[in-house]
C-alpha cells in the first residue's frame, strides 16, 4: 500500500542550521509529518523504500528531501535506516500548493 502525504517536501538546506541544529522550518515540518503519517504495520527488514516527491518547481532537487523524510519515517515507525537496502525515487511537477510526498515500504526480496 502506497501512502500519500499532502505536504510540500522540505529541502535539506532549509532543514539545518550549520551542521547540528534543526531549523524552525524543519521542526514544524517534522511535527506536521509525524501527525499526518498513518499507523502502519511495517514489514520485516531488509527494506526497499519507494518515494515520490511532487514539487511545484522543476528546479527542485529530487534528492533534497529524501534524508529528511527517511529520518521522519524511521522515527514514526521505529525502523533503523541502516536496514534500507534499496530506494526508488521519483519526481513529478504539480501546481503550486499541490505538493506532496508519497512512500511505500516493502521487505526487499
Amino acid at each position: 500500500m502506497s501512502v500519500k502525504i499532502n505536504v510540500k517536501p522540505l529541502s535539506v538546506n532549509a532543514a539545518w542550521q550549520g551542521k547540528r541544529f534543526k531549523t524552525p522550518a524543519y521542526k514544524a515540518f517534522e511535527t506536521e509529518c509525524l501527525y499526518k503519517l498513518p499507523k502502519l504495520t511495517i514489514p520485516p527488514p531488509p527494506y526497499e523504500v519507494h518515494y515520490k516527491f511532487a514539487f511545484s518547481s522543476p528546479l527542485a532537487d529530487l534528492l533534497n528531501p529524501e534524508k529528511l523524510i527517511t529520518d521522519i519515517l524511521c522515527k514514526k515507525y521505529g525502523i533503523d535506516d541502516k536496514n534500507i537496502f534499496k530506494m526508488i525515487l521519483e519526481k513529478s511537477i504539480v501546481k503550486k500548493g499541490n505538493e506532496f510526498f508519497e512512500f511505500k515500504i516493502n521487505t526487499l526480496t
